[in-house]
C-alpha cells in the first residue's frame, strides 16, 4: 500500500461517500492503472464526451488552467498524494457532479480568462469541488425546520434536540476532497460549506448506492440548471454530524469557537437556497 494513502482510516463514517470506489483501488498493485481502469469500467467522460482518465501532474502544459485542461483533454492531473487521490475517487463517486462543476469552471475561464481572482461563479464552483458537504434532507416541515436550524447556527436544535432523525430524516454526505484530506487528521474545528438537497420519501427506501447515484444526478441537474452561488452555502462544522465523533453533549455544541452564533440571520430553506 502506498504510504500516501496509509494514513485513511476508512472506517470513519465522512468517507462513506467514496469507500467503494476505493475498495477497488487501495489494494491493487498501481493505484493510478487502477483509477484508469475504473474510469473505462464505468464509462467516465467530461462534459465534451471525451473519455476520462488520470495522468501524472506533468502531463499539465505550463500555464495551463487546470480546469480548462480537464474540459480540453479528459485528462486529469494526479499527483501522488492525499488531496489529488480523494479528487480522483470523487471523480469515480460522483462523475456526474464533477462534469458539471468541471464545465462551470471551463465556461468561466473562456469567457474571463485566468487571473489574479477567480470571479464569483468560479470561484463557488472550486469551493464546492474542494470543501463541500451535501445534506439530505426531508422534503417536510421538520427536515425544513432542521434545515433553518442549521443555517441560523442553532446547533442544539439541529443535532441535539432532532438527534434521532438523522439516518432516517436526514444525512450528510461529503463530496470536497480536501475537506477529506483534513478530515485523516481529523480535529474539531473542520468545516464544510454544505449545500441543502431536499429529498422526498422515496429517497430514503433506497440503498446507499441507489443513494449516491440519484444525489449524483439530482445535484449535477441542479449545477447545469441554476448554475452555482457561494450565497447558498451553509457552514457546517463536520464532527458535529450526530455519531460521527465521540462525546457529543450539551457542551461540545456550546464550544462557540467551533459552533459559532450566527452572525444575521439567514433566510428560510423555502426562499431562494435550496
Amino acid at each position: 500500500m502506498p504510504s500516501f494513502y496509509s494514513a485513511i482510516d476508512w472506517s470513519r463514517p465522512w468517507y462513506a461517500s467514496i469507500h467503494a470506489a476505493a475498495q477497488n483501488i487501495i489494494h491493487a498493485p498501481n493505484w493510478r492503472a487502477a483509477l484508469n481502469a475504473q474510469a473505462v469500467v464505468l464509462a467516465l467522460r467530461n462534459h465534451r464526451g471525451l473519455p476520462l482518465s488520470f495522468v501524472p501532474q506533468g502531463d499539465l502544459p505550463d500555464g495551463a488552467a487546470y480546469e480548462a485542461f480537464i474540459s480540453a483533454s479528459a485528462c486529469v492531473p494526479t499527483r501522488e498524494n492525499l488531496h489529488d487521490f480523494f479528487n480522483a475517487l470523487v471523480w469515480l463517486s460522483f462523475p456526474r457532479i464533477k462534469r458539471a462543476l468541471n464545465a462551470l469552471q471551463a465556461a468561466q475561464i473562456a469567457l474571463d480568462g485566468i487571473g489574479h481572482a477567480r470571479g464569483p461563479a468560479r470561484d463557488a464552483a472550486t469551493i464546492f469541488d474542494e470543501n463541500a458537504a451535501l445534506l439530505l434532507v426531508r422534503d417536510a416541515p421538520p427536515g425544513r425546520a432542521r434545515l433553518d436550524a442549521l443555517r441560523n447556527h442553532q446547533w442544539q436544535d439541529a443535532f441535539t434536540q432532532q438527534r434521532g432523525d438523522f439516518g432516517s430524516e436526514a444525512e450528510v454526505w461529503l463530496f470536497g476532497h480536501a475537506l477529506m484530506e483534513k478530515l485523516v487528521a481529523p480535529y474539531k474545528a473542520i468545516t464544510a460549506h454544505t449545500r441543502a438537497v431536499l429529498v422526498d420519501d422515496t429517497y430514503f427506501a433506497l440503498d446507499r448506492s441507489a443513494r449516491r447515484d440519484w444525489i449524483d444526478r439530482q445535484v449535477a441537474q441542479e449545477l447545469t440548471d441554476q448554475g452555482l452561488s457561494a450565497a447558498c452555502f451553509t457552514p457546517l462544522p463536520v464532527l458535529g454530524v450526530p455519531d460521527w465523533w465521540p462525546g457529543q453533549d450539551q457542551a461540545f455544541y456550546d464550544d462557540t469557537s467551533v459552533f459559532r452564533p450566527p452572525r444575521v440571520a439567514r433566510s428560510p430553506a423555502g426562499s431562494g437556497c435550496r
